[in-house]
């Protein structure tokens, strides 16, 4: 199951209602969890959670107790959304943060004031960076301490990390930024420095070459970042790679042979997801282009997604999109299964 924003943290803290949306979709065998901040500085959206507090901790725990209960496997996305944010949305004493002072095109919705500007994030100074790294381990550790089986490093759809791989975003100075090497720096830091706190088998990454979301125009050396990055990430030993292709929801075609280019330079576990149904994954998987695929939105409104297609049933096309960041437990947890017309509640 691939992680996807619903915005029910209350007070960017876990809770009861997230525990059960998790339980009741455990079957999907591996769960990457929602975007989840490493820092407040990294809370960009309205009602994420985050993984800095112990209230956060211990709410978390919840939902790993139940997904474990249930025969699940769950791992914690660390998103820290960087410029894609909005003050609105972050405790007093924050910061907007970003590798350079360039604000994205686009808009955030706050519940304060609905829909805002990006604001123009500060430039991060070598300090924040160094902090900025510490908070990542720091929320690794945690994961682990809430019961997580591991975590995955969000590096794609334009926020904190990618925006460094980019220099439509990044066109810093010193050494993270001039070359591809240079640009890749901060986010093979944050990985390294996180396999060494929980180990490289407990840690994944989340890329997105070719991905337009959050402002991140295609640049020329798209290939050869994601040549190089990819290559270094095998070098790290981490235990896998989670590609994004969201070009069945509009953007931009992933080119096959950048895919096969990351195959080929990383030897552990590939996955992709974006846009697949039981053939098109069993055809990359069998191909040997990827070792999993990752669903997102059809479980949404099929938490039993996996009988459904073991028992070849036919998906629920009943999705409320208008309910995806709503604030209660409709169009969360009130989808039922096929085999009966009930809710599962979390045991």
């Amino acid at each position: 199951m691939a992680p996807m924003t619903r915005c029910r943290a209350i007070g960017n803290t876990p809770n009861d209602a997230m525990a059960m949306y998790y339980q009741q979709r455990a079957t999907a065998g591996l769960i990457i969890t929602e975007g989840t901040s490493p820092s407040a500085n990294g809370l960009g959206y309205a009602r994420i959670p985050g993984i800095f507090s112990e209230a956060q901790i211990l709410g978390w725990k919840k939902t790993t107790t139940a997904v474990h209960k249930s025969g699940g496997k769950i791992v914690v996305q660390l998103m820290h959304t960087g410029r894609i944010s909005h003050i609105l949305n972050m405790p007093q004493g924050t910061e907007i943060e970003a590798p350079s002072a360039i604000a994205a095109t686009g808009q955030m919705w706050t519940d304060a004031k609905g829909l805002q500007d990006y604001p123009t994030p500060k430039a991060m100074t070598t300090a924040d960076i160094v902090a900025t790294q510490s908070e990542y381990v720091t929320a690794a550790k945690n994961a682990i301490e809430a019961g997580f089986d591991g975590v995955e490093l969000h590096s794609a759809n334009g926020y904190l990390l990618e925006e460094f791989l980019s220099p439509a975003s990044n066109v810093r100075t010193d050494k993270y930024d001039g070359n591809i090497e240079n640009r890749c720096r901060f986010v093979l830091e944050v990985v390294s420095a996180v396999a060494a706190a929980i180990g490289k088998e407990k840690t994944g990454i989340r890329l997105s070459p070719y991905g337009v979301a959050g402002d991140m125009p295609n640049y020329p050396e798209i290939d050869s970042t994601y040549d190089y990055l990819s290559k270094e990430l095998n070098k790290l030993g981490i235990a896998y790679i989670h590609l994004v292709d969201h070009s069945s929801m509009g953007a931009p075609t992933v080119p096959i042979e950048i895919k096969k280019l990351i195959r080929t330079n990383f030897k552990n576990t590939l996955i992709i997801c974006g846009g697949y149904d039981k053939e098109s994954a069993e055809a990359d998987i069998e191909s040997g282009l990827c070792d999993l695929v990752g669903f997102g939105r059809p479980f949404i409104n099929n938490p039993d997604l996996v009988e459904r297609l073991e028992n070849n049933e036919e998906l629920s096309q009943n999705l409320k999109t208008e309910l995806f960041y709503t604030a209660d437990k409709n169009g969360y947890t009130d989808y039922p299964n096929f085999k009966a017309p009930v809710v599962l509640q979390i045991q």
